[in-house]
């Protein structure tokens, strides 16, 4: 049954953070994170933690594997992803009022091969301590997504605020 209302809705997407190790660093062992450079508007160009909306009958953490796999030709199932935190800020999509929950998946160096696909012009993996210049909120969204990952890790619960 349809439903309308007199008011505006948030749109939601799914974004997902994906994690690898490099063992091989010059001063040791060192973090990358994957991203993807935007094909389309807004922020054309840019680089972006991978993602993207919800579709209407789907779950979110599905949209999130869904997402990722479209982007980047990785298959990380839902039960693999950590739920990291939703943001929502407004303001921080051009297109309208988006509110994103965001994921967070380690995955080993071997299994991350990733490669560009639907609307990703690059997949590449970054130094973790030295982003590029970023879509949207992403600048700020990666170091908390970081931060939660890893007191998750140590049994802990990060409370800062997205």
């Amino acid at each position: 049954m349809p439903y309308t209302y007199d008011y505006p809705r948030p749109m939601v997407a799914a974004d997902v953070l994906v994690v690898r190790t490099r063992p091989d660093g010059p001063n040791g062992a060192f973090r990358e994170v994957l991203l993807v450079r935007r094909a389309n508007e807004p922020f054309k160009g840019l680089w972006a933690v991978p993602g993207g909306f919800v579709e209407m009958d789907e779950d979110v953490p599905d949209a999130a594997s869904r997402e990722l796999r479209e982007e980047t030709g990785l298959d990380i199932p839902p039960r693999e992803l950590f739920e990291a935190g939703v943001f929502g800020r407004p303001g921080r999509d051009p297109r309208g009022r988006t509110i994103s929950v965001a994921y967070a998946a380690n995955v080993s160096p071997d299994r991350a091969e990733a490669t560009a696909g639907d609307d990703a012009a690059e997949a590449a993996w970054f130094d973790a301590r030295s982003l590029p210049e970023m879509a949207f909120d992403h600048a700020e969204v990666v170091p908390i997504v970081l931060r939660r990952l890893d007191a998750a890790a140590r049994g802990r619960q990060v409370t800062d605020c997205a």
